[in-house]
């Protein structure tokens, strides 16, 4: 009875080990009973590990060391893999580096190292497109070539200077200095990498002591590698090995025995490999190269990458998406339509909400039209001679803001064209500022006192709306561009003659004079420059843009927080100290006559000698008595209008000197208007017919505007849109 007991507990034991051997492991990617990881690498059919049981043939049969923890996955003798990939077909190994060291006396040969390597039989070749021979070193011949010497490629590295490797390798990449790289060829699976040298480190050998080679694969990382360049210790790199389950193409596989696709799997041919590999077909996931590996996946459960806006079904290999009722189309791309539900549930809600929106709509408009009105100052500017728009106003006038009216962007707002029932055109500045909360009283002081201004060289602000948060400011329209336009455009007639330039000038000087002297409080202008000067169609100077001006009390100095204004233009002791003079826009203007006189541009620079800017080649003409040759326009014979050029350069020199050595803005306009008359009386002397007209001239605007209280505030709101014309 005991011997019949014994026996049959030895049965079941053979039953339970024979059915451990071979019950199939949770994973579908090895064959029944083969063990699936070696350390942590999983080791997918056709590999296998130990068991020529678990692999496709022997070139697939990888042996697992066991010996280290954790255990490690070789790839012939002495290749680590570190990854094993289906979908791509590849394996990641990691080598050994080639090597070699130097002292003063030369090579040192026990730290010699040449790596050879042999990925055995046709399926295995290395990755050309992934790998590339790397070499590190400052006197460095690195070689590759197969076995058989059907190819050899170098690649040398070479220093720049008596520093190390590491140094002088720039950036990510190598480009020969410090480190090389060289491509591989197609279908290479084997190879031999060595090193050498020119002068054998002779120059170098203090500071680049050792040499180093290797394949490495898109995963290296140069940064990281040439820090540990200096400890003179074997490297390792990793490496992308491309392998095929045959070597023949997909239709003679197909009419093979031994074909390695499984079910639901197709072919695709290497090139490199010179033979053909397997994938799941598209619905399909697993290993294609077991019999039944590849199995359908639900795409219902990953709508992130197979969307579905209506009812999704799996089916086999692929899924199905039915848009919801009422809807119609393809429900993978987008349903047309609307649910019925949906339908009957907003049509209510909405007629609802459309009656309560537009009647709350209409009053909100009309309050906060009401509230910015007051706010911004309405009550007390409707009695000023600046006019007051309405909204509807100057929509209607600029088309809605359409974008044929946009004339340009100015320093804080955006300017349209616009035209006034009466057909005249305006210039319409909306801020860009549209989350101000509110005008506080100066700025309503500074709108009354800039609509007061009424000077022929002066744009003039011809009214305001004041019915938005931010008020819009309308400017006359000014329709023949800007100076700087005119200085620069080759083909612009204006500026040909020296007359034109000489009365241009005068009409600056005597607008920034009006700033400086009549206005009452006094303004520094801030931003004088040639695009912020417009042209009328008579060619009429006109200063604009008051975006960086300040009024200031008479005599008074102003020290900002930011520095405004544009480089080229701007004083350089204002840049330095942030103290805003009115000598600062006497420096300005200089700058502005240097334009004039010689066409060029602020910022731009000359070879003499050596790159000078504008300003210093100015100076330089005037020291070397050459300024007729640098002159932008062409000059008459006459002796006299030499004369007047080079007083008007003289001018020009003194308001570019220090500040205390500048004359001020009303010395600037008497000099330029005495020389204008006498430009004026001369020609009248050859044209009888327009002397009236040119003894006419006046020589400075006598209108002042005054105001109670003197104190300093910031005319942000008041620029102009010069620089978008």
């Amino acid at each position: 009875m005991l011997e019949k007991i014994l026996k049959m507990i030895r049965k079941m034991w053979v039953i339970w080990v024979m059915m451990l051997l071979w019950w199939p492991t949770t994973s579908s990617n090895v064959k029944p009973g083969c063990q699936e990881k070696c350390g942590d690498v999983s080791v997918p059919f056709p590999f296998g590990i130990d068991n020529l049981y678990c692999a496709k043939n022997e070139s697939f049969l990888l042996k697992c060391n066991r010996s280290k923890t954790p255990a490690t996955l070789m790839f012939g003798e002495n290749i680590a893999t570190l990854n094993i990939s289906i979908e791509e077909g590849i394996v990641v190994a990691s080598i050994d580096s080639a090597m070699r060291c130097y002292n003063e006396s030369g090579l040192m040969q026990e730290t010699i190292f040449d790596q050879s390597i042999d990925l055995g039989g046709g399926l295995f070749r290395f990755s050309d497109t992934r790998n590339k021979l790397t070499a590190f070193g400052c006197d460095t011949l690195a070689g590759m070539g197969d076995w058989n010497g059907s190819f050899v490629s170098f690649c040398g590295s070479f220093c720049s200077d008596n520093r190390s490797v590491s140094m002088n390798i720039t950036g990510d990449s190598c480009s020969g200095i410090g480190c090389c790289q060289t491509p591989l060829p197609k279908s290479l699976n084997s190879l031999n990498i060595t090193l050498d040298t020119i002068e054998n480190h002779k120059q170098c050998w203090k500071f680049n002591k050792c040499d180093y080679a290797f394949l490495a694969d898109e995963s290296f990382d140069i940064s990281e590698f040439r820090q540990s360049l200096e400890r003179r210790q074997m490297m390792k790199s990793n490496i992308t090995i491309e392998w095929v389950a045959k070597e023949e193409t997909c239709e003679a596989g197909k009419n093979s025995p031994d074909y390695a696709c499984g079910r639901d799997a197709r072919c695709v041919y290497s090139k490199n490999g010179q033979g053909y590999r397997c994938l799941c077909n598209e619905g399909f996931r697993g290993n294609p190269y077991l019999p039944e590996g590849c199995e359908d996946f639900n795409e219902c459960e990953e709508p992130e990458n197979y969307p579905c806006e209506g009812t999704c079904k799996n089916t086999l290999g692929n899924y199905t998406c039915s848009c919801p009722l009422g809807m119609r189309g393809d429900g993978k791309v987008g349903c047309q339509g609307y649910r019925i539900l949906t339908i009957a549930a907003v049509a209510g809600a909405t007629i609802f909400v459309v009656i309560i929106g537009v009647l709350a709509f209409i009053a909100f408009k009309q309050k906060k039209k009401e509230r910015n009105f007051f706010e911004n100052g309405g009550m007390i500017l409707k009695n000023q001679r600046v006019r007051i728009f309405s909204e509807a106003e100057l929509a209607k006038a600029t088309k809605n803001y359409d974008t044929s009216q946009f004339l340009g962007e100015g320093a804080y707002g955006f300017v349209y064209k616009g035209v006034l029932p009466d057909k005249t055109q305006v210039a319409v500045k909306k801020s860009k500022e549209v989350d101000k909360t509110q005008i506080n009283q100066e700025f309503q002081r500074e709108i009354g006192i800039v609509s007061q201004i009424n000077h022929k060289n002066i744009v003039k602000l011809l009214g305001l709306c004041l019915e938005t948060k931010v008020p819009i400011l309308v400017y006359e329209f000014i329709s023949n561009g800007t100076l700087s336009h005119h200085i620069h455009d080759k083909r612009s007639r204006l500026l040909k003659t020296w007359k034109n330039r000489l009365k241009i000038a005068a009409e600056i000087a005597l607008a920034l004079d009006y700033f400086h002297c009549l206005a009452n409080p006094p303004i520094i202008h801030g931003d004088v420059k040639s695009a912020n000067i417009l042209l009328d169609e008579n060619g009429t100077a006109k200063v604009s843009d008051f975006g960086t001006s300040v009024l200031i009390s008479p005599g008074q100095n102003l020290m900002v927080s930011k520095v405004q204004g544009t480089f080229g233009y701007l004083d350089p002791e204002y840049l330095m100290t942030g103290i805003l003079t009115e000598k600062s826009d006497v420096y300005s203007f200089g700058v502005v006559l240097v334009e004039l006189l010689m066409g060029m541009k602020p910022g731009s620079c000359v070879s003499y000698g050596k790159n000078i800017n504008m300003i210093q080649y100015f100076m330089s003409s005037l020291e070397n008595n050459s300024l007729n040759q640098v002159l932008g326009f062409e000059v008459s014979d006459d002796d006299a209008e030499m004369e007047e050029i080079e007083e008007v350069a003289e001018l020009a020199k003194r308001c570019l000197s220090s500040s205390v050595k500048r004359p001020s803005m009303q010395e600037v306009a008497e000099e330029l208007v005495r020389l204008k008359r006498l430009n004026y009386n001369f020609s009248a002397q050859q044209n009888n017919e327009e002397t009236a007209k040119l003894l006419g001239e006046s020589s400075f605007s006598n209108l002042e505007i005054t105001q109670q209280d003197t104190h300093s505030v910031n005319l942000s709101e008041i620029d102009n849109y010069s620089d978008s014309i």
